[in-house]
């Protein structure tokens, strides 16, 4: 077989495009910044138009590194982060870009959780947050009624860009299913769930769902013009981000756990059946009988990305380190088996209202290197209290590790001994546009299911076997760690 796929994923500030061989190889990748603002505190937003743009020039610049002829690219796929809201008019204009990281709604949000959250977590197996896109278009209707006075149509991340390049106004059931708006595991929308959130009203502007491989169009002759790519290529529905790059790292069979160390700590557990008693805060599908659950928040590599921004970075500039390369060699300079200073990564968002990130238990003698090392340790806990929720018995033994988590060995091994799992590392660093490339060879009829695609597209370069006394030491200080966060709870709850 010959031709190539291109995959699309659209993060909260970036948008990147990658192409890839049918064999899953990168062969090339561009990324455009998609631009953010705040207008009101606790406000994210960004321009649909502006999202879309981004994407129709990565797109363009990739094809342009790769100096392929476009009427080579045999499908298009897109990834996108989930929940948000982004909103169109009657036109098929953009009007709104609300993001994942938003939190006007928090109170929306925690008002529905005390009212309903119990049935809407068994119907639609989701709790209800703040950027929760139900939760968002009910805080729409409430306070912006201008602005839903204006709206034809309601989309996710993923289908801004499957709109521009398509027309098509829909979404599909991974993204769908992520944000709470479909019965589970019918996969459908619901009255009674939609009346839950207070939207039943606005069913009329939800989109059609469909499988993420469906060819839903054709790129245009404008998005041809704009992206480079030809006139007439297919386009499938794409995937919610986080299942994406589940499936770009191999992950497909039922059994199987993934862990993803970005910005968001994204934990995922695949099952042949929806668990009767959920306990995750969101629940997806891959194809029509693999379930997943995940525990997600912003609590990851995130914190890293800070620590460097703020603490490193000048220096990293006057050396001409890679001041990722700084954060390892300083982190393998502190002692594992002495006693570290403990940090909580919730700079962004905690587990309770009110949570901040932290050091704690610091003494004189620590050092640079105990405060990198501290971090690493600190994230790969908050990874771990995400798995206790979706596998209490802890019977997961192997999973595999994308992200930027992923880049280091000495963070990756932390992973590995805090979890006490076998951890596989990917061979790409662009897993999110790998599974948006993987449906599209399934709409393109390349392969005739995901666990094909995976078997032929992912690899995987290392595997880590976690080491039980290492294990041991880091069981001592994750107890630790839980017992600052319950002592801090009341404090944070004050805030």
């Amino acid at each position: 077989m010959s031709g190539y796929l291109i995959g699309v994923d659209a993060g909260n500030t970036v948008v990147k495009a990658a192409l890839f061989d049918l064999l899953g190889n990168t062969l090339a990748v561009a990324s455009r910044d998609s631009v953010s603002f705040q207008p009101a505190p606790g406000c994210v937003e960004r321009r649909p138009d502006d999202l879309w743009q981004a994407a129709a020039g990565a797109i363009h610049d990739c094809l342009a590194k790769a100096g392929i002829d476009a009427a080579q690219v045999r499908a298009v796929g897109a990834a996108g982060h989930g929940n948000g809201l982004y909103l169109m008019d009657r036109e098929g204009r953009g009007l709104l870009g609300i993001q994942s990281m938003d939190s006007r709604a928090v109170l929306l949000a925690a008002q529905l959780a005390h009212r309903h959250g119990d049935e809407i977590h068994r119907r639609a197996q989701s709790r209800p947050w703040a950027a929760m896109t139900p939760v968002l278009l009910s805080w729409i209707a409430a306070e912006r009624p201008d602005i839903l006075a204006q709206t034809g149509s309601v989309l996710l991340c993923k289908d801004v860009i499957v709109h521009g390049l398509t027309g098509r106004v829909g979404s599909d059931v991974s993204d769908l299913s992520g944000c709470g708006l479909l019965a589970m595991p019918a996969l459908e929308y619901d009255d009674g769930l939609l009346d839950l959130y207070g939207i039943r009203a606005l069913r009329a502007l939800l989109p059609e769902p469909a499988q993420s491989h469906d060819v839903v169009g054709h790129v245009t002759a404008d998005a041809a013009a704009l992206s480079g790519l030809k006139a007439g290529t297919p386009v499938v529905a794409g995937l919610f981000d986080v299942l994406a790059s589940t499936l770009g790292a191999g992950t497909t069979k039922a059994g199987e756990a993934s862990i993803v160390a970005g910005s968001w700590s994204i934990n995922q557990v695949f099952a042949t059946a929806l668990p009767e008693n959920p306990r995750a805060i969101l629940a997806s599908v891959l194809g029509r009988d693999v379930w997943v659950s995940c525990e997600a928040s912003p609590t990851s590599a995130a914190n890293l990305e800070w620590f460097v921004k703020n603490h490193l970075a000048e220096e990293a500039k006057a050396t001409g380190e890679a001041p990722f390369a700084l954060c390892n060699r300083l982190a393998a300079q502190s002692d594992p088996q002495g006693e570290l200073p403990c940090f909580h990564p919730y700079l962004y968002a905690g587990p309770v209202p009110g949570a901040r990130g932290g050091f704690n238990n610091i003494g004189s003698w620590h050092t640079r290197a105990d405060m990198v090392r501290a971090l690493y340790e600190g994230v790969a806990f908050g990874h771990r209290a995400h798995f206790e929720i979706l596998d209490p018995d802890r019977t997961i033994t192997q999973a595999t590790l994308s992200g930027g988590g992923a880049k280091s060995p000495l963070w990756a091994q932390i992973f590995a001994d805090t979890l006490q799992m076998r951890l596989r590392l990917s061979d790409c660093e662009e897993t999110g546009a790998r599974g948006a490339a993987m449906a599209a060879a399934l709409g393109a009829g390349i392969f005739p299911d995901y666990d094909t695609a995976a078997a032929e597209m992912a690899a995987f370069t290392t595997e880590l076997v976690p080491d039980p006394e290492a294990g041991a030491i880091l069981d001592r200080r994750y107890a630790r760690w839980c017992a600052y966060g319950d002592a801090l709870g009341p404090v944070w709850a004050q805030q």
